[in-house]
């Protein structure tokens, strides 16, 4: 991971691996702030953007099990003052479940331009609600899938407006608080920027550099994308989904609304995009299901995904943009199946000695950037760096003896050979396969 942030010249990285309960592994890598070389760590805080909205969404769904809003509840009956100009006379009413899953017909975002560089002017609350009648839907409801960061900034407003407490502090006493999530908030917390919180940084220019961004805050956009927070905190979240989905005993929600969020809620003409209820909800490639959501804002890229039937979460953020924390979580998730896979079918060799003195870093330059040897059971594996496709390029070495393996391929026959050269001390400095040697560039 740390080799592939290099190559994809990602200043910072933070990410985690759970199981059920448990956090099987966590690191960091990289950089929370390049000026003062401040380390990321998994500790370290980043704005999660529109991971935001999954907690919006168990707020809504609070009130929902709570009997004070139903799904099919018309948002200009919750919301006296809304007043966003409906160009579709025919159009299907526009509902709490048409905007937790996206299929509203709304804009995309509020009538302000808070994307835009360098200031980011994200609005008030009350700007949001003056410029409404300026704005008119984009589709009739239910018909198409329109991702809008306006229609979840007004489920915030419901929360409000039905709990009768100002929305960050119903998110705190409700969810954060109960969940021991303490290093989330519904801000950034500007006190922390460059130390605790990572410095969110551009996308890559011509000469390959990033920019630092200025810090913001969402203000009226937070319910949609405010949050920071930690990849701790989002395993204890994963954490939290697991124990409901196992449990007739409700914790926040009731279980079964839970599992309800999870399904598919709506599904898009073209039949590939699904989403769920707050949750964005995937088939994968392995046809098993996914839960989760990603985040972009002003310097951070982020990503969550959980699959609920094995109870296994992962989360990644990064503190650049046009970075691809989904290809880590996709790297790591078919990495573990496959390690779990061949663990289950592979032999037990009393001659293999310990391997940890062969891996490391090597290259063969100028043909290869680097490969990074593993252990991987009773053997070593060879992966390519950089790489798309981790499982597919591994290259598995099987010991014969004496600092030699032979390539094993993929029908279990034996391939070319692999000689490993020591130093005058006696460590692993080279290896030699046709003829031609891979120089070790570090542990």
């Amino acid at each position: 991971m740390d080799a592939q942030r290099d190559y994809e010249r990602v200043p910072g990285m933070s990410a985690i691996v759970v199981q059920d309960q448990e956090v099987l592994w966590s690191g960091a890598f990289g950089m929370a702030n390049l000026e003062d070389q401040v380390k990321a760590t998994p500790s370290t805080l980043y704005s999660i953007c529109s991971i935001s909205k999954l907690f919006t969404s168990v707020a809504i769904m609070k009130l929902y099990d709570e009997g004070k809003l139903r799904l099919d509840d018309e948002i200009q009956d919750l919301l006296p003052w809304y007043d966003l100009k409906q160009q579709f006379p025919d159009s299907w009413p526009i509902t709490v479940r048409s905007l937790l899953t996206h299929s509203s017909g709304l804009p995309r975002e509020s009538n302000h331009p808070y994307w835009t560089g360098p200031d980011h002017p994200f609005p008030e609350n009350e700007a949001i609600r003056s410029e409404l009648h300026n704005q008119e839907t984009l589709y009739p409801s239910s018909t198409v899938f329109q991702y809008s960061n306006l229609g979840m900034t007004l489920l915030g407003e419901v929360v409000e407006e039905i709990s009768g407490m100002p929305y960050e502090e119903y998110i705190m006493l409700n969810i954060l608080d109960l969940l021991d999530l303490h290093d989330t908030r519904t801000f950034l917390p500007e006190e922390l920027y460059g130390s605790e919180l990572a410095i969110g940084y551009s996308a890559l220019d011509r000469e390959g550099s990033r920019s630092k961004v200025d810090l913001f805050q969402a203000r009226g956009i937070t319910a949609a994308a405010g949050f920071s927070s930690n990849v701790f905190d989002l395993g204890k979240f994963a954490s939290w989904q697991f124990r409901l989905l196992d449990t007739s005993t409700t914790e926040i929600l009731h279980p079964s609304t839970l599992r309800y969020m999870h399904n598919v809620h709506w599904t898009d003409p073209d039949w590939k995009t699904t989403w769920g209820l707050g949750f964005g909800v995937i088939k994968g490639p392995d046809g098993v299901k996914r839960v989760g959501h990603s985040g972009g804002c002003p310097g951070y890229i982020t990503m969550f995904s959980m699959i609920p039937s094995m109870k296994r979460a992962y989360a990644v953020f990064t503190n650049g943009i046009n970075t691809n924390p989904l290809g880590f979580i996709q790297a790591m998730d078919s990495l573990m199946d496959k390690y779990k896979k061949d663990g289950n079918n592979e032999k037990v060799e009393n001659t293999v000695p310990s391997l940890d003195e062969y891996t490391g870093y090597y290259h063969q330059m100028p043909w290869t950037s680097e490969v990074y040897l593993s252990t991987w059971h009773n053997k070593l594996v060879m992966l390519p760096l950089p790489t798309k496709d981790p499982v597919q390029e591994l290259v598995f070495l099987r010991y014969l003896g004496e600092d030699t393996f032979k390539r094993l391929k993929d029908n279990g026959e034996l391939g070319e050979t692999f000689t490993f050269i020591r130093d005058e001390n006696g460590a692993t400095q080279k290896i030699k396969r046709h003829n031609n040697y891979f120089s070790r560039i570090h542990k």
